[in-house]
């Protein structure tokens, strides 16, 4: 046996070395660090509503628990709105001794479900800040990735952001307080720049066809969007059968594959600059197209980080939804997003992605103002599904597009664009949870769900823009060129071609 497995891995590393260039394995790698990172995304999502809750009301007991009283025995009652039970506990005259109440009891008070709270309804700023603060940090860092690319490679960058994912995850696993919580998620903001900027970027270097690019792109936003299918459910389960730490530390153990795999086929330690000088960020960002492109991402994402920090709170305070629910609940989103960002990879690009895009924002106005009217979890779905597979028609049609406008009208050089792309994603991220959840404590849950959708819809026809962009006079001049140089070497092929077939008819 030992003998075999030592031919096993010898002849894994030799294929490793083969295929350190192969296009597929490259794609691989960004599909799983993409995996890795939307999973610590949305897992999340059920467990910190869950957990925050838990300990504000750990808290108020200890603020309401008696230490001296009067000869008279009080009573005092906690309602707890995630477990929709009231806890009471009695002091003797002593103050030295609580009595619980019976499971008979705690059982008949469960049936109760309170309809408001302050303490539940304070929760919305905190979780929706905290969810806000990745994509806060990686928008300030997306800047300083994408030129860094440019004099560095991309395979660096990839790696260091594999490095700061597992310090973050590990954190996540560790900490037990809202600051620690805040720290561990400001630093995956980090991370995930290096790693979404640098990846999108190395495979818009390695396809260089269009077509080829968008099929690419798809793929890897299918490994963004398996991550956001598996988290929250995944999140869910082990919360509530395991326990806060058990789903980061399996991430974590995910994440170490992933590094040693980058390790052994991208080589990071190996600096490898762009051959020409990319397009400035600041004229990039000034270009109206790539602009309309990175709106129709951020507005389209906005809608979905807007439900992450809300939607739970209000199934507690509405359905009285268990812990399993509030991650299941974005299922449906999650697995149409995997559908629709493979369909659209190649679709996109017969039937024009400037189409995708305009109706798939369009699709996800009317689909968020249809979530409120939602009455258990089961209404759920279908909304949920058309924010999900439109929001997959979105990506899949901009990112590539993204790569397109570079090659039309500025230097074939990736990774500032894709900044620009990320930091569009990361606005629709940071903006939707830190207003959403602030929104939702002052005029409800129904209403910011209404408000983004309109936002959509009055959005959408801009992408008609995007039709027929038009290309710079430096490119078409390049491309006119090199159809001549091939026009050219094409008839200098054709003459020569007949002059030897001429020389043969007389030497016959």
């Amino acid at each position: 046996m030992g003998k075999l497995d030592a031919l096993w891995q010898c002849n894994l590393l030799k294929w490793l070395r083969e295929e350190k260039q192969s296009r597929r394995l490259i794609l691989f790698i960004v599909f799983v660090a993409l995996l890795l990172d939307n999973m610590l995304l949305t897992v999340v999502v059920p467990i910190i509503p869950s957990y925050l809750y838990s300990l504000d009301e750990s808290a108020a007991l200890k603020n309401n628990t008696p230490h001296e009283q009067g000869p008279q025995d009080k009573v005092h009652s906690i309602v707890s709105l995630y477990d929709n039970s009231v806890r009471s506990f009695t002091s003797n005259t002593t103050g030295r001794s609580t009595t619980a109440p019976s499971a008979a009891q705690l059982q008949a008070n469960s049936t109760d479900c309170p309809q408001s709270s302050s303490l539940l309804l304070n929760e919305n700023i905190k979780v929706g800040l905290l969810f806000a603060s990745k994509a806060t940090v990686q928008l300030i860092t997306n800047p300083f990735v994408g030129p860094l690319t440019n004099r560095v490679g991309y395979q660096l960058p990839i790696f260091v952001g594999f490095c700061i994912m597992f310090a973050s995850t590990i954190m996540f696993a560790l900490s037990s307080s809202y600051a620690l919580l805040f720290v561990a998620r400001a630093l995956q903001g980090v991370g995930s720049s290096c790693s979404s900027v640098a990846g999108m970027g190395l495979l818009a270097s390695v396809y260089t066809d269009d077509k080829e690019r968008g099929h690419a792109i798809g793929i890897a936003l299918g490994g963004l969007a398996l991550g956001v299918l598996v988290g929250p459910p995944f999140g869910s389960v082990m919360y509530e059968y395991v326990g806060k730490t058990a789903p980061f530390l399996i991430l974590a153990f995910l994440a170490l594959f992933d590094g040693a795999l980058q390790i052994l086929v991208l080589q990071p330690t190996k600096v490898e600059p762009e051959s020409q000088k990319g397009t400035p960020l600041l004229t990039l960002i000034k270009d109206p197209y790539i602009i309309i492109a990175a709106g129709a991402i951020c507005f389209g994402n906005m809608a979905i980080a807007m439900m992450e920090p809300t939607l739970p709170i209000w199934m507690m305070e509405t359905m009285c939804a268990e812990k399993w629910q509030l991650g299941v609940a974005f299922l449906p989103a999650s697995v149409s997003y995997l559908i629709g960002t493979n369909i659209f990879a190649t679709l996109a690009h017969r039937i024009g992605r400037w189409l995708c895009a305009l109706i798939g924002i369009m699709l996800v106005g009317v689909s968020v103002i249809c979530v409120p009217f939602a009455t258990n979890i089961y209404g759920l779905i279908l909304p949920n599904f058309g924010i999900g597979f439109a929001i997959g028609m979105v990506d899949s049609s901009m990112m590539p597009i993204m790569g397109y406008l570079v090659d039309l009208r500025h230097v074939s050089v990736y990774g500032s664009v894709y900044a620009i792309a990320d930091v569009a994603f990361c606005m629709g991220f940071a903006l939707g949870p830190s207003i959403g959840g602030s929104i939702a404590e002052t005029i409800g849950f129904p209403w910011v769900m209404t408000i983004i959708g309109i936002v959509d819809i009055l959005f959408a026809p801009l992408c008609i823009f995007l039709r027929n962009p038009p290309a710079q006079e430096e490119k078409i001049a390049i491309l006119m060129d090199s159809n001549c140089s091939r026009s050219y070497s094409t008839q200098r092929t054709n003459s020569l071609s007949e002059h030897m077939d001429q020389m043969h008819e007389e030497y016959n």
